[in-house]
């Protein structure tokens, strides 16, 4: 089975630990380039056009406008997901649900018939209705259940049990 880890991630201020740190790499970066060498998966970065706002409140408006909006911001890049099985995407909980570039990269992608497994770092609100999104935008794919993972804080062998039962009922 051929799998794609593809993610959005945000570098800058976040809220981590009930308080606004600068980060150099996003939590979803660091679960997403672990869940690619566990599972042997490409690794596909889903990057904005216009980079989202360093400072986490200017981020935040940002991404609540765009919600509100149910704006699709232009990506910078885009990959063919044709040769690929399966999507482990991964994101932030923004607003509830996942950033509006995530949308925009699961409306430019022909996912029928593929499994999609949405894994999502957030600081204790979950998965917020993210994964009733991805059904409604993917109708044709085959939904897995997602993951739930707080911040970066996650059990290595836990997580790669968890994907390799999810692979196995495929």
């Amino acid at each position: 089975m051929k799998i794609l880890v593809a993610y959005f991630s945000h570098e800058g201020m976040n809220y981590v630990d009930g308080k606004i740190v600068p980060l150099s790499v996003g939590n979803t970066e660091i679960i997403a380039k672990e869940i690619a060498g566990l599972i042997s998966g490409d690794l596909f970065a889903i990057r904005t056009l216009e980079p989202y706002p360093y400072d986490y409140k200017e981020c935040v408006k940002t991404a609540v406008s765009e919600l509100k909006a149910d704006a699709r911001p232009a990506l910078a890049n885009t990959i063919d997901v044709t040769p690929y099985d399966a999507i482990v995407l991964g994101y932030p909980n923004w607003c509830g649900t996942m950033p509006m570039p995530v949308k925009t990269f699961l409306c430019g992608a022909d996912l029928s018939g593929k499994v999609i497994v949405p894994f999502c770092s957030n600081e204790g609100s979950g998965m917020g209705v993210s994964e009733k999104d991805i059904a409604k935008l993917c109708p044709k794919a085959i939904l897995k259940k997602g993951i739930s993972i707080h911040g970066k804080d996650f059990d290595e062998t836990a997580l790669k049990n968890r994907l390799e039962t999810i692979f196995a009922d495929k």
